[in-house]
């Protein structure tokens, strides 16, 4: 029996308080932080259920204000497909790719940085079209999975990219972080591509795993819905939580 990820969980459980009426049409969920304390899980996994029950149509997430509840069937009459939660992707990135980046970094040869920083300059010019913006970024990141020579490696950064464009959960938090003016950052990719281009696995390692930490912060801070009297201690602690600090 294939397990259902958590967040998927949570949200199904809220859905069944919609559902009944126990929070009628118009009204507000309670905060993230009641939310995570009445299910015993993270904010994080909080905000990845309320991401789902918005992309079902149920709640509607109002940057500022909080989290209303806008239908109490979900659209279309069924529940949308399970993706990887945003955040779980972000950690598996980083773990993976960090020690991906490193390996290239011992292993590349001169075509792989010639390919490296052609794919940079694609990214560069990409300017404010995020779409291309988005799909440079993605071949970036698997030339480096590509250049370790490890098909598995390879293989498995792929998948986490595969997973993250097929998430409907993904899809929409990156809307929101898009929305924000949250996209691939120019001077990250470019201290990845020096560190490899150094063949200095170590920097290289550094570099990936400090870029992912800023889009996940990045990310944690563009889909904030509460109120902004609390918003500093709640980003610290999805900081903490993820080793940001």
């Amino acid at each position: 029996m294939k397990a259902v990820r958590l967040y998927a969980q949570i949200a199904r459980q809220i859905a069944a308080q919609i559902l009944a009426s126990h929070y009628p049409l118009g009204t507000r969920l309670p905060s993230e932080r009641e939310l995570s304390e009445a299910f015993d899980v993270s904010r994080p996994t909080i905000r990845e259920a309320l991401i789902a029950l918005e992309v079902d149509g149920l709640v509607e997430i109002r940057m500022g204000s909080g989290v209303y509840v806008s239908a109490q069937t979900p659209r279309g009459g069924k529940f949308s497909a399970i993706g990887v939660g945003p955040f779980e992707l972000l950690e598996a990135r980083r773990a993976i790719e960090g020690e991906a980046c490193a390996i290239a970094a011992a292993r590349l040869d001169d075509d792989d940085v010639a390919e490296l920083r052609a794919l940079f300059d694609s990214l560069v010019a990409a300017g404010d079209d995020v779409a291309k913006a988005e799909s440079c970024d993605h071949r970036f990141h698997v030339a480096i999975a590509k250049a370790t020579r490890n098909s598995a490696i390879s293989g498995a950064v792929e998948a986490l990219w595969q997973a993250r464009l097929c998430s409907p959960q993904e899809k929409a938090m990156s809307e929101k972080a898009h929305r924000a003016g949250v996209g691939p950052r120019i001077d990250e990719h470019l201290a990845i591509l020096e560190a490899i281009a150094a063949r200095d696995p170590d920097r290289a390692r550094v570099a990936m795993r400090s870029h992912l930490d800023k889009v996940l912060s990045a990310l944690v801070e563009a889909t904030e819905v509460q109120e902004s009297a609390e918003f500093d201690a709640r980003v610290t602690a999805r900081r903490q939580k993820f080793g940001l600090l």
